[in-house]
């Protein structure tokens, strides 16, 4: 379900609860573009897990296959080259 966020800003965010009755998941559109997806907390609470639970499963394969480091510094290093694209 789409709204505009105009619709949210006369409204205010009690008008989710009535549109949560009808959708899982409420997409809000600012100037002619969706932008943000608004879910209940049970289903954030869902997709986080997932999440976690698929972050934990390549980790387990990294260590498995020996793409892992116990140097502190380097791995710092290389979050540093990661979050800076270098």
């Amino acid at each position: 379900m789409v709204i505009m966020a105009n619709e949210v800003k006369t409204k205010g965010v009690s008008l989710f609860d009535k549109l949560f009755e009808k959708a899982e998941e409420i997409i809000i559109n600012v100037r002619g573009k969706n932008k943000y997806v608004v879910i209940d907390m049970e289903r954030y609470r869902e997709l986080r897990a997932l999440e976690l639970d698929k972050a934990y499963t390549q980790a387990m394969k990294d260590i498995k296959e020996g793409r892992y480091t116990t140097d502190v510094d380097a791995h710092l290093r290389e979050i540093h080259e990661l979050a800076h694209g270098l």
